[in-house]
C-alpha cells in the first residue's frame, strides 16, 4: 500500500538535515581551542563557552554569560541574552580575557568589565606569528607581513600570474566557493616557532592548460562572466609544480629550495611540511603517480634538500589512512623519525635514526594506526588512535600507547565505541569523543593512562526522537566474493511498521580516499539518510572493497578498477542480504543517490546494474574520470591509457540506461567540472535515452546557497519514481552559509 506524503512529512524530513539536527543534540560537535600554554582549552556549545583546566579537573563557564549579556545590552544599546549571545570571532587569552565581535564592534571582557577593544578581528587569509608580533598575508601573489604598529612590507616581490607564493593550485576546486562567500584565497604558509621566518611554497602553473566556466547569471545582471581555472587531466604532460622558500622577516632575505620543483597533485602537498626545531624543515614528497613517498629535509639556511626515507610500492604509497588526514611523521629532538607505513599490508609505526636508517618497528598486527596523538620523549612513549582492534568492527577506533622500542603496548580504551581523540601539541592528556551510531559523542578529558579527568559533554537524542528519529543499525554483510566481511548502516523509516514493504535508497560515496558508513553518531551524511527515513524510505550506506580505513589489500581492490566505484557488486550483494534478513525491505524498489564521487557511483550503479537499481539522483558528479583532475586517475586507478580512461567514464555505459536518472550540477563547479555531467548527457542523448537534468546557475561543487533546492528536487524524484506518489508542494528553507572556519 502506497501512502501519500504531506507537507508535514517534508517538514519533518527537513528537521533531520545537519544544521537543524545539530541544534537538537547540542554538544555533539566539540572542537577544543587550546590556549597558548597548551595546558587549558575552551570550546563552544551552542551559545555557551566553556573553559577546561585538566590539571585541576575543572570545567567552568569561560565567563558569566548573563553578566556579559547585560553589559553588552547596555554598551551596544541592543538587547542580548545569555541564551543567545551574538558573539563572533571569539578569542580567549591566557589571562582568560575574552575578545569578540558583536553588533559591529570589537569588544573585550575582562574582570567583569566590557570595553571596546583595539585588537583587530582575525582577517580571513591572514596568518599571525606564534608570538603575535607579526601577521603574514598575500598581496598580488607575494607574501607580506605587518607588525603590531600596522607597518607593512613585502618579503617577496617577484610573483607573477600563475607563478606566485602561498596560494592554491587551480585544481583545488575551491575558487568558486571563496567567490561565493566573499572570502580571499587563504595564505598557506608556516611560521617558524621563534616567529622569525616563514616557510612558504611557490606554485608554477604557467604551462598548465586552462578550463573555462561561464557564469550565466552574474549578480549584477550583466553579460555572462567567464572564470578560468588552471587544470591538469590524467596523462597530460604538464601539471602544477611547487618549490619551497624560507623567508626571513628580520633581514628580508629568501632562501630557495635547491633542485627541481616538485609536482603538486593534491592540496595536502601544501601542508605536509613543517618546522622541526633545530633539525630544520621537513616535508613529504609524493611522486606524480604516488607510488613513491619520501621524507625530505630542507636546510633553511642553504635550501639544500636531502632525502631521509624513501618508500616505493606497486600501487599508491599513502602517508595517511584517509586522504587529507594529518600526517603521522614526527621528528624527535634527537633527530629520530617516527614513520608510518603500510609496507606489511597494514598501517604501522617505525623508528628511524636521524640519518634515515631504519632502527626498529614500533607497532605490528592485523590492525592499523589511524593517527598519532603525541610523543613523550622523556618516557619514550607514543600515544595513538588505532583501528581494527575491535573484533566486531574494523572501523572502530581505540586509543593506545606503546614504547618507542615496540614494548609496552597498552589499550587505554577497551569498549565498542568509536574514539575520536585529539591532544594538545605537547600532549599530557586527551580530549576523547566516544560515540556509536545510536549514541552521541560522550566527550571527556583523559590523562596519559586513560583515566577520566573531566566530563565535558554527554548529549542525548530525546529531542531528535520526539521528531520520529531512530538511530541507524550497524550491519555486517559478505562481499560479492563470498568471503570478505563488509559493513554498513541501515536506517529504518519513521513510524516503522514491520508488516509493510519499504523502498530502499542507498546513500553512497565510493571513496576510494575515504569510507562512508562510519560507526559514529554523526557519520559523513549531513543528515540526508535521516531525511529520507522521515519520508518513508529505508536507507542504506555500504563500504565495499576498495575503500579506505582497513588493510592495504582491501583498499587496493579499487586500484586499476576505479570504474567499479567502491565495488558496486559488494553493494548489491549487501542489499540483497539485508532483504533476506528483513522481509520489510523491498529489494525490487532500490534507488541510489550521492554527491561528487557519490554521484559518479549513483549513475554508475544504474548503468552497471540496471536490473537492480531503478532510480538514481547524481549531484555534482565526476562522471568522466578520464578528464577529471589528474590525481584521481593517476593515484587511484593507475591506467591512463585510452582504454583505461574509458573504463572510468560513465558515458561509455550510456546504452545501458533503463531506470530513472536525474543529473544535477552547478555551472561554476571547479571541483568536478560540469562538463563531466554534460558529457554523460551527450552520451545519453546519442543513445536516445530519457533522463532528467538540472543545471544550477552560479552554484559551485557543494551547491552552497542552493542546497535546499537540489535536496527538494531529489526528494521529489524519489517520492515520485520510487515511493510511487506525487510529492507535496512543501518548500525547504535555504540552509545557512558555512564560515570555513575563517
Amino acid at each position: 500500500m502506497t501512502t501519500t506524503l504531506r507537507d508535514s512529512d517534508y517538514a519533518r524530513a527537513e528537521q533531520m538535515l545537519a544544521p537543524y539536527r545539530a541544534r537538537r543534540v547540542p554538544g555533539s560537535k566539540l572542537v577544543p581551542q587550546w590556549l597558548p600554554s597548551g595546558a587549558r582549552f575552551w570550546y563552544q556549545v551552542g551559545h555557551r563557552y566553556v573553559l577546561v583546566d585538566p590539571s585541576r579537573r575543572a570545567r567552568t563557564e569561560a565567563f558569566d554569560h548573563a553578566l556579559l549579556a547585560a553589559a553588552l545590552s547596555v554598551a551596544a544599546g541592543k538587547p542580548a541574552t545569555a541564551a543567545d549571545l551574538p558573539l563572533s570571532a571569539v578569542e580567549i587569552g591566557a589571562d582568560d580575557a575574552v575578545v569578540f565581535g558583536a553588533f559591529g564592534t570589537r569588544w573585550r571582557w575582562a574582570d567583569e568589565q566590557l570595553t571596546p577593544s583595539a585588537t583587530p578581528a582575525p582577517v580571513p587569509g591572514e596568518v599571525p606569528s606564534p608570538d603575535g608580533s607579526w601577521v603574514a598575508f598575500r598581496r598580488d601573489g607575494n607574501i607580506w607581513v605587518r607588525d603590531a604598529d600596522g607597518d607593512e612590507f613585502a618579503l617577496t616581490v617577484d610573483a607573477e600570474p600563475d607563478f606566485d607564493y602561498g596560494g592554491l593550485p587551480g585544481t583545488t576546486g575551491l575558487g568558486s566557493l571563496f567567490r561565493l562567500l566573499g572570502l580571499p584565497t587563504p595564505a598557506v604558509l608556516q611560521w617558524s616557532p621563534d616567529s622569525t621566518r616563514i616557510l612558504v611554497h611557490r606554485i608554477d602553473q604557467r604551462e598548465v592548460p586552462e578550463l573555462v566556466l561561464v557564469e550565466s547569471s552574474p549578480p549584477d545582471g550583466g553579460r555572462p562572466v567567464e572564470h578560468r581555472t588552471k587544470y591538469s587531466m590524467p596523462g597530460e604532460e604538464t601539471v602544477a609544480t611547487m618549490s619551497w622558500n624560507v623567508l626571513d622577516v628580520r633581514d628580508r632575505s629568501i632562501v630557495r629550495q635547491q633542485g627541481e620543483p616538485e609536482p603538486i597533485m593534491h592540496n595536502t602537498a601544501l601542508v605536509y611540511a613543517w618546522w622541526s626545531g633545530e633539525h630544520g624543515v621537513h616535508h613529504l614528497h609524493h611522486s606524480r603517480d604516488a607510488r613513491t613517498l619520501q621524507l625530505r629535509r630542507l636546510d633553511p639556511a642553504t635550501g639544500a634538500v636531502s632525502t631521509l626515507i624513501s618508500e616505493t610500492g606497486s600501487t599508491r604509497v599513502d602517508p595517511t589512512v584517509l586522504l587529507g588526514d594529518p600526517h603521522m611523521v614526527r621528528i624527535l629532538s634527537t633527530g629520530e623519525v617516527l614513520w608510518w607505513s603500510q609496507r606489511d599490508g597494514w598501517g604501522h609505526l617505525y623508528r628511524y635514526s636521524a640519518d634515515g636508517t631504519e632502527c626498529s618497528r614500533i607497532t605490528q598486527g592485523q590492525w592499523l594506526v589511524r593517527s598519532v596523538l603525541w610523543v613523550d620523549e622523556n618516557t619514550r612513549q607514543v600515544w595513538f588512535v588505532a583501528g581494527g582492534l575491535v573484533d566486531d568492527d574494523p572501523y572502530v577506533r581505540q586509543i593506545c600507547r606503546i614504547d618507542l622500542d615496540g614494548a609496552g603496548f597498552t589499550r587505554l580504551t577497551d569498549d565498542s565505541f568509536d574514539h575520536d581523540a585529539v591532544a594538545p601539541v605537547e600532549g599530557g592528556y586527551l580530549v576523547d569523543r566516544a560515540s556509536g551510531p545510536s549514541r552521541p559523542p560522550r566527550s571527556v578529558v583523559l590523562d596519559g593512562d586513560g583515566r577520566e579527568l573531566v566530563v565535558l559533554e554527554e548529549p542525548d537524542t530525546q529531542a531528535l526522537e520526539a521528531l520520529g528519529w531512530r538511530p541507524p543499525e550497524r550491519f555486517r554483510a559478505i562481499a560479492a566474493d563470498g568471503r570478505t566481511p563488509i559493513y554498513g548502516l541501515l536506517w529504518r523509516p519513521h513510524e516503522f511498521d514491520p508488516q509493510r514493504r519499504y523502498p530502499i535508497i542507498e546513500h553512497t560515496y565510493p571513496g576510494p580516499q575515504n569510507y562512508r558508513a562510519e560507526p559514529v553518531f554523526d557519520a559523513m551524511h549531513h543528515g540526508e539518510p535521516e531525511a529520507y527515513a522521515a519520508l518513508g524510505f529505508a536507507v542504506v550506506a555500504v563500504d565495499g572493497r576498495g575503500t579506505a580505513g582497513r588493510g592495504k589489500a582491501f583498499h587496493d581492490h579499487s586500484y586499476g578498477d576505479l570504474g567499479n566505484a567502491g565495488a558496486l557488486d559488494d553493494h548489491v550483494a549487501a542489499i540483497r542480504q539485508l532483504g533476506h534478513r528483513y522481509p520489510w525491505l523491498d529489494t525490487s524498489r532500490v534507488g541510489i543517490t550521492g554527491q561528487s564521487a557519490g554521484a559518479f557511483a549513483a549513475a554508475r550503479a544504474l548503468l552497471m546494474y540496471p536490473d537492480f537499481y531503478r532510480v538514481a539522483v547524481a549531484t555534482s558528479g565526476n562522471h568522466d574520470n578520464g578528464v577529471n583532475l589528474a590525481m584521481w586517475a593517476e593515484h587511484y586507478h593507475g591506467d591512463v591509457s585510452a582504454e583505461g580512461k574509458r573504463a572510468i567514464s560513465n558515458a561509455s555505459l550510456a546504452e545501458n540506461l533503463r531506470g530513472k536518472l536525474l543529473l544535477i550540477h552547478g555551472e561554476l563547479d571547479d571541483n568536478a567540472h560540469p562538463y563531466m555531467t554534460m558529457r554523460l548527457a551527450d552520451a545519453l542523448i546519442k543513445a536516445d535515452k530519457d533522463f532528467d537534468l538540472i543545471m544550477i546557475p552560479g552554484a559551485e561543487h557543494a551547491l552552497i546557497g542552493r542546497q535546499h533546492y537540489f535536496l527538494r528536487r531529489t526528494w521529489d524524484y524519489f517520492v515520485r519514481h520510487l515511493h510511487g506518489s506525487e510529492p507535496p508542494t512543501y518548500r525547504l528553507a535555504p540552509l545557512p552559509l558555512p564560515t570555513l572556519g575563517l
